[in-house]
C-alpha cells in the first residue's frame, strides 16, 4: 500500500464518484465498483463464518482465501492488473479436493442449513456466485482476468463441500432436500 489511510472521511465521494488505484474516478454506480463492493461483501461474510469455531483447516484455508480476495479487489481498483493467477486457482482445486475426499459421496439434493457455520457457509456460497455472475458482466464490458472468473467459481464449489465438512464436524450431517408430491387436486 503506497499510503496509509489516516482520515477515513474524506469527502471526495459526495458527489457520487469514487477514486479508483490507479487515480482516476468513476461513479459510484458503475460496474466496476458494484464489483468491488460485491468482493467486499464476500469477504465480510467469511469474515463472519471465520468468527465462529472451525476446524483449523478450514480456518487456514478461508483465511487465505481472505487474502486472494483483497487481490481480486486491488485487481478490480486497478483496471489492467491480473493479480489472481492461476496458482490460485490449483490451490482451491487441490482444497476442494483435500476437503472433499472425506465425505460421502452425495445421493440427493441438499438444503442449505445444519449448523450456524454451515449455513453461514452457504450463504457465502450464494454470495460467490454473485460475485461470480456480475464479475462476468464486467469481463464482457472491459475485459479482465480469465483466473479471476476461474478463481471465483471454484471458490464456490469450495464453500459448498465447506459447508458439507462443517456440518459433518460438528455431527449435524447435511440437511437432504425431501421432495413433495405435486399436488393432485
Amino acid at each position: 500500500m503506497g499510503h496509509r489511510l489516516s482520515a477515513i472521511a474524506t469527502r471526495t465521494g459526495d458527489d457520487g464518484t469514487t477514486g479508483l488505484g490507479d487515480g482516476s474516478r468513476t461513479g459510484k454506480d458503475s460496474l466496476r465498483v458494484d464489483c468491488l463492493g460485491e468482493v467486499d461483501e464476500l469477504n465480510a461474510v467469511l469474515g463472519r463464518l471465520l468468527a465462529q469455531r472451525v476446524p483449523a483447516a478450514v480456518s487456514a484455508c478461508l483465511g487465505g482465501v481472505q487474502h486472494d480476495l483483497f487481490e481480486l479487489g486491488a485487481e478490480l481498483c486497478l483496471p489492467g492488473q491480473m493479480r489472481i493467477t492461476p496458482a490460485m486457482v490449483v490451490r482451491l482445486d487441490e482444497a476442494l479436493a483435500a476437503f472433499n475426499q472425506a465425505l460421502a459421496p452425495l445421493k440427493e439434493f441438499i438444503l442449505p442449513g445444519g449448523t450456524l457455520a454451515a449455513a453461514d457457509a452457504h450463504v457465502a456460497r450464494t454470495v460467490c456466485r454473485r460475485v461470480e455472475r456480475r464479475l462476468v458482466e464486467l469481463v464482457h464490458a472491459d475485459g479482465g482476468n480469465p483466473a479471476s472468473l476461474q478463481y471465483l467459481n471454484r471458490l464456490s464449489d469450495l464453500l459448498f463441500v465447506l459447508a458439507r465438512v462443517l456440518n459433518a464436524d460438528a455431527g449435524s450431517g447435511d440437511v437432504l432436500w425431501r421432495p413433495r408430491a405435486p399436488d393432485t387436486a
